[in-house]
């Protein structure tokens, strides 16, 4: 798939290389014979094992470096291997390498400095091609390799000075490696196929928290020196960090909530009990929860002086927590093993934070326990978690509930399918992408909902909801810690039922499995979803009536968005915002009847009021659009250290939040499509002090068509030109403006 044939990206990627049959193996099931091709690795990572790896970092704020050394546990699988190939990253800067190869018996360990060289690969790595002595080359015989370097701001590492954070009191930094970026953090086997075990020692200033993905964790008060250790095998992308102005309060017998202290209590209060209640049913459904957990795994003597030490600080060993992180954060959330990140953002939309929440608890069973092997079937781990997720709320919120989200996101599924079309590529289950195209450019709603299509078909073919819990618990069991592909999964169902095997249920004509799998379109069938009909239903009589020439105001009014859950708003709103264009005269009364109800409602209704406002060229109602992009401006004159969190500073707090990259996006790219580009430039110059680089760069691109967005270095800021024209006061006499989006939060 080329860049040319996506229209725009969305939350997550998908991608994958060869579909092999799996067999069972040591720690886990790995995949078979086959040997497995991900074109978006460099590495040579199928003629290694990697047993473990080890990170010991000095993070520098002041002038924004990570340096220090890696250590890679390693076994060479075939002989003759000479060289091991790492996918690397030009922000990335290699110091030495060297090698320890264990001495035979009576015979000392030989250290030995070894030769590299780094290849460009892609625009988003490089390869790292290491030459190895042929004292390593004995297979299944164990060696390490040290790697010194010191790495900047690639696109895995988030720098955030003072002023960008919630509190202003601390710079910030945080990784975000899916799906691809962690090669730009360490050297690694940067494919979903490659799981081992992780350690980490890491340096910082004063007064700095350090947390990661990570299953134990010690700190050293006196050294200012965190250590971690993930006894659990991960992929790469799963590594995660955080440093900064951190503070905890657990919220349940296994799980806290970090954040700066300014917005703490809220998120600590948004949450309550229901992270603790959405863990007990997901291990219910799905078996236990694994994370930091004592399972049985067999940890070689690199790691055993640390682990002893952790053992002895009295540090919980089953963890689930969470930290909310500055607008900064590129996506909404990540189901970083023990440690969830989510945007802060969020914090405002109780029920859009329910179902972020759940659904990276539901990660840790299909995602992080259980891995696609390759990028190119990601809805084995989104599909099988947005299932698990609505399993999790049906028994815990009940299914009226469930069905009224799945509703609001097939709508948004069939609104990126009217924008790609029912033969774009990447509308497959098995996507197939060419060399070069980065996964984490690559977002749409597919490897979510149609995934979730696919295992609610499953589900059917049982024909009992809770046999298929049992199999999706016994799936888990079967492939906890390894890395899968389409076919593992299905042979395993189809194992587990046979009586469905013996009908040929995956030949079912115009629903076989593999039209699932490689058909382009929409979902060949949808679950029934009928039981939301209590909460659906007034949805669409309003847009209906709405849709009414002219619309009837006294039966309107009898529909109160007030009374309403935030899906049954932004399900109208997005309904709206399909039909537009809209008559002036339609905007006018829309306008009247709910702008000034739909301003005190949380951003996620906010923006799509706002879109169809931009959409609609609605100018009366211009104003709301700049006051939403401006509200984190505002918030930098306070100083959020000496405020007293009463009910009023913490909707203050959480409307400073509004203007992050999900919220802000979308409505330039809306305002840059229609009339009001002009407006957008204005706004981008009175709000870009503010912004971080990487969305500065971002907004860059949609106003002034600059190319392709770089994260090497931070773009200057721009002065408005004395002749930049103000944005009109009249609309255009046709009214016109592209639809060219789907909207925010897919």
């Amino acid at each position: 798939i080329t860049m040319a044939e996506l229209q725009r990206p969305t939350l997550c990627c998908c991608r994958k290389v060869l579909t092999v049959p799996s067999k069972s193996c040591e720690g886990g099931r790995a995949l078979g014979h086959c040997r497995l091709v991900d074109v978006a690795s460099a590495s040579n990572f199928h003629s290694f094992k990697l047993r473990h790896f080890h990170l010991d970092l000095n993070i520098n704020f002041a002038v924004k470096r990570m340096t220090g050394w890696q250590v890679l546990e390693l076994v060479p699988i075939h002989p003759g291997i000479q060289a091991l190939i790492l996918d690397t990253h030009p922000s990335l800067l290699i110091h030495s390498i060297d090698c320890k190869v264990p001495g035979a018996s009576g015979v000392p360990d030989l250290f030995l400095p070894l030769t590299y060289r780094v290849e460009p690969f892609t625009d988003y790595g490089s390869s790292l091609n290491i030459t190895l002595p042929a004292a390593v080359n004995r297979p299944h015989r164990a060696f390490r390799i040290t790697i010194r370097y010191t790495t900047t701001d690639g696109p895995a590492i988030w720098w955030l000075d003072t002023e960008l954070t919630c509190g202003q009191t601390k710079p910030l930094v945080f990784t975000q490696g899916h799906s691809v970026c962690n090669r730009s953090f360490f050297p690694c086997f940067d494919t979903p196929a490659v799981k081992s075990t992780y350690s980490a020692t890491v340096r910082v200033p004063d007064g700095v928290t350090v947390l990661m993905s990570a299953s134990r964790s010690v700190y050293s008060k006196q050294d200012r020196l965190f250590q971690f250790s993930m006894e659990n095998p991960v992929p790469a992308y799963l590594v995660a960090l955080v440093a900064g102005d951190l503070q905890h309060t657990d919220i349940g017998p296994r799980s806290r909530v970090w954040a700066e202290p300014c917005i703490l209590t809220c998120a600590v209060s948004k949450l309550g009990g229901s992270v603790e209640r959405c863990l007990n049913v997901a291990e219910e459904l799905f078996g236990p929860y694994v994370w930091g957990r004592s399972v049985s795994i067999c940890l070689n003597s690199f790691t055993q002086l640390l682990l002893l030490n952790m053992a002895n600080s009295g540090s919980p060993f089953c963890r689930y927590d969470i930290v909310f992180l500055p607008p900064s954060f590129p996506i909404v959330a990540m189901e970083n093993p023990c440690l969830t990140f989510i945007i802060s953002s969020i914090l405002e939309s109780q029920e859009f934070l329910l179902i972020d929440v759940i659904h990276e608890i539901a990660h840790g069973w299909f995602g992080n326990a259980v891995t696609n092997a390759t990028w190119e079937e990601m809805w084995l781990s989104e599909g099988l978690a947005t299932y698990a997720q609505r399993r999790i709320t049906m028994v815990a919120y009940g299914e009226a509930f469930t069905c009224l989200e799945t509703v609001f996101r097939l709508d948004a599924l069939h609104r990126q399918m009217r924008l790609l079309g029912d033969n774009s590529p990447v509308s497959k289950l098995q996507a197939k992408f060419e060399p070069g195209v980065n996964p984490s450019s690559l977002m749409n709603l597919f490897t979510y909902e149609k995934g979730f299509c696919f295992v609610s078909y499953l589900s059917q073919l049982c024909g009992d909801i809770k046999k298929f819990d049992t199999f999706l618990k016994a799936y888990i069991e079967q492939f906890r810690f390894s890395s899968v592909v389409a076919k593992d999964l299905l042979d395993f169902f189809l194992g587990f039922f046979p009586e469905l095997k013996d009908s040929c249920a995956a030949q079912r004509e115009g629903l076989e499995f593999e039209r699932w799998l490689t058909d382009c379109g929409p979902p060949l069938c949808e679950p029934d979803l009928s039981a939301g009909g209590a909460l659906t239903g007034p949805v669409q009589r309003l847009c209906d009536l709405w849709g009414m020439e002219p619309p009837d105001p006294h039966a309107i009014t009898a529909f109160d968005l007030s009374t309403w859950s935030t899906f049954q708003t932004v399900l109208f709103l997005d309904r709206l915002l399909d039909r537009s264009p809209l008559p002036q005269g339609v905007m006018s009364l829309l306008s009247g009847c709910y702008s000034a109800l739909l301003d005190q409602m949380n951003a996620e209704v906010q923006i799509r009021w706002l879109q169809i406002v931009v959409r609609n060229a609605f100018y009366p109602d211009l104003h709301r659009v700049r006051n939403f992009l401006h509200k984190h401006e505002e918030w930098a004159a306070f100083h959020m250290q000496d405020i007293v969190f009463s009910r009023c500073s913490l909707h203050l707090c959480l409307s400073s939040l509004q203007t992050s990259r999900m919220y802000t996006v979308p409505l330039y790219e809306d305002l840059c499509g229609g009339v009001m580009k002009c407006f957008a430039v204005e706004v981008f110059y009175q709000t870009q002090a503010r912004l971080h680089p990487n969305l500065r760069k971002t907004l860059q691109q949609i106003l002034f068509q600059t190319g392709s967005v770089s994260t090497s270095a931070a773009p200057p800021l721009l002065e408005l030109p004395p002749s930049a024209p103000s944005p009109p006061t009249d609309p255009p006499a046709n009214g016109a403006i592209a639809l060219r989006d789907v909207n925010v939060s897919a």
